[in-house]
């Protein structure tokens, strides 16, 4: 671990406020600002060349970005995406119905109405903000690991299923 707690290239120059695109150069300065390093990170355009307290200066090129943007999906959608993994009612997708509902519930679109205790476990009752249903999913109580592991596979799901 690093005594020290340096973000990594910002997106946008400190100078100018323009983005800062893949491939161009850029120059990087540490500064101490309240007791702190603080990054800042310039365009070749707005570079005003260094400043008279810095700690570091460098020069580098702005890395390509790593993963193509996407637009997140609405709640509308990704509720339709909820009662189509309730209807398929594949047991190999339950940790997906299980995210997707906890990310619903984050998102407000569905509410916790109650729970109950079935043979198989405890399960979570589940409402639609707007009137819509009454569901079930099962309560996994998952590790971190899990849900890592469920989030990666209902972001496939959804790259693949629904764009």
């Amino acid at each position: 671990m690093s005594d020290y707690d340096i973000r990594p290239l910002g997106r946008k120059c400190a100078a100018t406020g323009a983005d800062l695109a893949p491939g161009s150069a850029c120059h990087s300065v540490l500064v101490e600002r309240e007791g702190k390093l603080v990054r800042l990170d310039y365009s070749e355009a707005g570079w005003p060349g260094p400043p008279v307290d810095a700690v570091g200066v460098w020069r580098g090129l702005v890395p390509p970005t790593t993963e193509p943007r996407r637009e997140p999906l609405d709640a509308a959608v990704l509720l339709r995406c909820f009662e189509q993994l309730l209807e398929e009612g594949d047991p190999g997708r339950e940790g997906l119905r299980y995210v997707l509902a906890l990310i619903l519930v984050k998102k407000r679109r569905l509410r916790i109405e109650g729970s109950r205790t079935g043979t198989d476990g405890e399960y979570l009752q589940l409402a639609g903000v707007q009137g819509e249903g009454a569901w079930e999913v099962r309560d996994l109580q998952p590790t971190d690991e899990e849900v890592e592991t469920w989030q990666r596979e209902l972001n496939a799901y959804l790259a693949s299923e629904w764009h």
